[in-house]
């Protein structure tokens, strides 16, 4: 029964860190694209 329970903790910590790991790794992804390609500014209209 012991084994059962370490297995789990240790499925669930892999589990969660990963899924922590993969959102960290997304948001450096955005970042770097909102640095590659900013946003134009939305005060001055296109074609205005």
């Amino acid at each position: 029964m012991n084994e059962m329970w370490t297995f789990g903790l240790t499925l669930t910590i892999v589990g969660m860190g990963g899924t922590l790991l993969s959102l960290w790794v997304l948001s450096l992804l955005i970042s770097a694209l909102k640095k590659l390609f900013p946003l134009e500014s939305e005060h001055q209209p296109k074609g205005h």
